[in-house]
């Protein structure tokens, strides 16, 4: 319901403000504009649902490979005493458990490609549980927000990006994002586990969690004690290896195991066709909403107004200029990743503003996005609390970006 009224929202908006523009300052190509975003976005979106229908083919067909080799169901195991308590509705020792996990470490190294089919299985898996087949239910809902939230442990396109436009150090943003990301993921689990009714002081649910806070606190250390330069190669090569390894041990797997690994894989790779041809009006219909929002200066208009309650308030403003990648994140992150690069190309990337631009950028993941994907692959319309949740999580990584980036480079 809440994404049906901003869907509508969005336009509204863009309208009333593109015939405010076009009464009062004459504005003759504000409309044009908003139509031409519209035909740009409905575009956009069949091109990314197109570019989706190869990874998802392949990641699907190794996923069905994984799955027959037992690799899946070995996962499982491994994170299912912490899942059973996070996912009670799942049963014990399902299948699922291993595409979530295979999802979140994706999403922590910063494999997107990766990712999305992962989470596409994930979600599959879990609607064939699901008692109403139109309403998400709650294990669905923790995997969104959870996603929604973008734990990622290791940066490597903003570092690049970063190193395009001339950082003296483009890894100086690792430590920040990593805290920054890491506050959006454990908000967006207490205000789903608060919904939910999720006992979090479970001493199994602590313990894992203790275990991952002990893993980044290693990180942190590990890199701290490094030369900045080697962290992005480090970065890069390790999420690679680590990444070609685990295909490589779904093979291996499935060949001690006897299993036909090429027949496999081809079932599973025929899904990745008809869920990327699925998720297209889904991704449409929130991609055109926000163009026309972003394209009738409804977006700026509104960094703008905060920029002058902000300076009223008597706080320090260095941040406003940034705001536009925090705006934007929730709603395209295509949109976000072209803000954070002009926000460095105009204020420089090693400036305060460039590496705000990019923490922001690594503290959370396109909550719009995912849930328009996610629940449209599997025909969910109704959300519930996912979307109030997901933009929790968001408030409270972006938050905790400004805060961590004054701290560390102001």
């Amino acid at each position: 319901m809440v994404l049906n009224y901003l869907w509508a929202g969005f336009f509204l908006i863009a309208f009333c403000i593109a015939l405010f523009q076009l009464v009062f300052f004459q504005d003759v190509d504000i409309f044009q504009e908003l139509v031409t975003s519209t035909f740009d976005n409905a575009k956009l979106g069949f091109e990314i649902s197109l570019g989706l229908t190869g990874v998802m083919t392949l990641w699907l067909g190794l996923m069905k490979v994984g799955e027959r080799g037992g690799i899946i169901a070995i996962f499982a195991r491994i994170v299912g005493p912490f899942f059973n308590r996070l996912f009670p509705d799942i049963p014990r020792n399902h299948p699922v458990f291993g595409s979530i996990l295979m999802n979140f470490s994706a999403n922590m190294l910063g494999l997107d490609n990766a990712a999305t089919p992962l989470g596409l299985k994930a979600m599959k898996e879990m609607q064939e549980l699901n008692p109403s087949e139109d309403t998400a239910s709650n294990p669905q809902i923790m995997f969104l927000v959870l996603n929604t939230s973008g734990l990622t442990i290791i940066p490597i396109s903003i570092m690049v990006f970063r190193a395009q436009l001339g950082a003296a150090d483009p890894s100086d943003i690792f430590i920040p994002i990593l805290l920054a990301t890491f506050f959006s993921t454990i908000t967006g689990l207490i205000a789903v586990a608060l919904y939910q009714r999720i006992n979090l002081l479970n001493p199994v649910i602590l313990a894992y969690l203790g275990t991952l806070g002990l893993l980044i606190g290693g990180l942190i250390y590990y890199f701290s004690t490094i030369p900045q330069e080697q962290i992005s190669v480090i970065s890069m090569v390790a999420s690679n290896v680590i990444l070609f390894t685990i295909i490589v041990s779904f093979i291996t797997l499935a060949l001690v195991r006897r299993v036909n690994v090429y027949e496999a894989f081809i079932e599973g790779a025929k899904e990745g066709f008809s869920v990327a041809i699925t998720i297209i009006p889904y991704l449409v219909a929130i991609l055109v909403a926000i163009g026309v929002f972003r394209a009738s200066g409804a977006l700026d208009m509104l960094v703008d107004g905060l920029g002058f309650l902000f300076a009223a308030a008597g706080l320090n403003t260095d941040f406003v200029p940034a705001l536009p990648v925090a705006f934007m994140k929730p709603l395209s992150g295509s949109g976000a990743r072209g803000l954070m690069v002009e926000a460095m190309t105009t204020y420089g990337a090693d400036s305060f503003i460039g590496r705000l631009a990019s923490v922001i950028q690594g503290s959370t993941e396109t909550t719009f996005y995912v849930l328009a994907v996610y629940f449209g692959s599997v025909g969910v319309r109704k959300t519930r609390y996912a979307l109030t949740c997901g933009l929790i999580a968001d408030l409270a990584g972006i938050i905790a970006a400004i805060f961590i980036t004054y701290l560390f480079f102001q």
